[in-house]
Order: C-alpha cells, then sequence, then structure tokens
C-alpha cells in the first residue's frame, strides 16, 4: 500500500490553524499506536477494498490477521492467499497456484505489505493532518491525512480512520498516484489472546506438493 502529497497554506492563519491540526493529528496517533502495541497479541477480521473510478474498478475482498510482535498471519481467501511471517522470514502461499515464495523480512520480492503498519500509525516520514471527527454507527471516528515527505512516494496520501474512545484503528485508506485507492476497514478486534508461535510459520508438510520459490 502507498501515500500523499503535501499541502502548502500561504497565509498566515492558515498555517496556524494547521499547526494545531497537525499537534492535535499526532497526539492521536501517538496515543493510537502506544494504545494498540501495548497488546500482547491481536486478531482482526477486515475488508480490503481497491477502487479506480477512471477505469471502473471496485473490488471487495474480505480477509483476516493474527498479529503478536512482528509475527502475523493474514488470510484472504477471495484471493486464494495466505501470508505468514515468524518475524525472519516470509511465506507468501497462492494456493490457485499452488506455489510458495519464501524471503527475508523487508525484502522487496515478499510483494506484500507489512500489515501491522495498520496500527503502527505513528511513523517518521510524514506529515499529518486532522481531517475531521466524523459519528459513524454511533461512533466517533476521528480521521487523520498522512502526507510522505518523499515526494517520488508511489501515494499521495494515507487516510486513518481512528475511534476516538477506544483508540483504536478502524480503517485505513492509502490514495495512490496511480488512480487506484486501497482500503482496509476493520470489522472487529480480539486483544491479548494466547497464540502458538507456530501459527506464523508456513506448514509445508500441509501441503506436500507444493512449489516452493525460495528468495532468501
Amino acid at each position: 500500500m502507498k501515500r500523499v502529497f503535501i499541502l502548502f497554506v500561504a497565509m498566515v492563519a492558515m498555517m496556524t490553524a494547521l499547526g494545531q491540526n497537525d499537534q492535535k493529528a499526532r497526539e492521536l496517533l501517538e496515543q493510537t499506536s502506544k494504545k494498540m502495541q501495548s497488546y500482547q497479541s491481536l486478531s482482526a477480521n477486515f475488508n480490503f477494498t481497491m477502487e479506480n473510478k477512471n477505469m471502473g474498478i471496485n473490488e471487495l475482498n474480505s480477509g483476516s490477521l493474527l498479529l503478536k510482535g512482528k509475527k502475523y498471519l493474514v488470510k484472504l481467501p477471495d484471493l486464494g492467499m495466505e501470508v505468514y511471517c515468524d518475524g525472519k522470514s516470509v511465506w507468501n502461499h497462492m494456493k490457485s497456484a499452488n506455489q510458495v515464495m519464501v524471503s527475508n523480512v523487508g525484502d522487496d520480492s515478499q510483494g506484500v505489505i507489512d500489515p501491522s503498519a495498520i496500527f503502527n500509525v505513528y511513523q517518521e516520514g510524514y506529515q499529518y493532518k486532522f481531517v475531521a471527527d466524523k459519528t459513524e454507527n454511533g461512533k466517533v471516528i476521528s480521521y487523520v491525512d498522512l502526507i510522505p515527505q518523499d515526494k517520488n512516494a508511489e501515494f499521495n496520501k494515507i487516510t486513518v480512520g481512528i475511534d476516538k474512545a477506544k483508540l483504536m484503528v478502524q480503517s485505513l485508506v492509502t490514495h495512490g498516484k496511480d488512480g487506484n485507492q486501497y482500503g482496509i476497514m476493520v470489522k472487529d478486534f480480539k486483544t491479548d489472546q494466547v497464540i502458538d508461535d507456530k501459527t506464523f510459520v508456513f506448514d509445508k508438510a500441509k501441503f506436500p506438493d507444493v512449489e516452493e520459490i525460495d528468495f532468501r
């Protein structure tokens, strides 16, 4: 997923307002990240969307996530994909192709985005802009734009929606420069569950005929 154009304001009054919004956004992101990183583990069900209005694309897929520190398991059944990470290696299992690609964490070849990023919303390399508080389904959701300082970033911005009362990320939308808009909408959360570390390792014994491509 990708990130955002920097909004410049010329007038002193507007710059003052932006500064206040930036501080409000920064504090909200700090508090949310601190809260979410305090959990020993997280599990979530979510919807993943991809939209491009110019090309008439509007896709919706469901998925689930288990997260424990740097370890994670993402399941995207609609896409026939499962991604395992034990904190060191990443296994991208594509069931339809009967293939699993293995890489080191952080390698471009892994072809996936670390899903823990949605829970680590306060990061360096961004400018923050508070957008608005909106009441949705009885909840007050605070929206913040994360604007990349790198002008060569492949996206214009990330819009994060945060449950103001619970300090939990509800949504994350990436606005790509190519017109693609990627969204993750969290449906439900569970925290501090006991999860065996073996859960985050791809078990080839369960898929003896799978083709393994190792990039490590």
